[in-house]
């Protein structure tokens, strides 16, 4: 694969189907997605959600015609940083065909540019504890573990 040929662009309601199918190939997503056809109507709610928000972009990376990565980026303003606005990177998943050729971290570094092009002072990220290699590759990209997330699941 020349990763010189991979294109970042916004997806469209046509990459959904591929899109749920990366979310849930994997140990932990294929737990908590219900990839099958039709989708499911939620996933095409929270699309048309997502698609229609401005501070919201799901971002595909394509090889060709082929989408090999997807992640979420969430532009949020807070008062906090005397009204600073960070991004919040989520969903963030590569083919397994293509995991460990640089994918993700091409994915990540577009993220990064993209939250500096619209002004945000931050770029944040979670990833689940059950994840340890994901945490040291968010760590080689500069990323530190500067707080303890919490959450509470309804």
């Amino acid at each position: 694969m020349n990763k010189n040929q991979l294109i970042f662009r916004e997806a469209t309601i046509e990459d959904l189907d591929r899109i749920v199918y990366l979310l849930s190939d994997d140990v932990l997503g294929n737990k908590r997605e219900q990839y099958k056809q039709p989708l499911p109507e939620s996933y095409i709610k929270a699309f048309q959600s997502i698609n229609s928000d401005p501070n919201n972009e799901l971002i595909v990376a394509c090889y060709g015609e082929e989408i090999v990565g997807v992640q979420q980026i969430t532009f949020t303003s807070f008062i906090t940083y005397q009204g600073g606005w960070r991004a919040t990177i989520e969903g963030v998943r590569t083919a397994s065909l293509v995991r460990g050729k640089g994918i993700g971290s091409m994915l990540i570094q577009w993220a990064i540019q993209r939250a500096k092009d619209r002004g945000c002072h931050m770029v944040q990220l979670t990833t689940d504890k059950k994840r340890p290699e994901a945490l040291h590759f968010y760590e080689k990209l500069g990323f530190k573990a500067s707080h303890e997330g919490l959450k509470l699941h309804f």
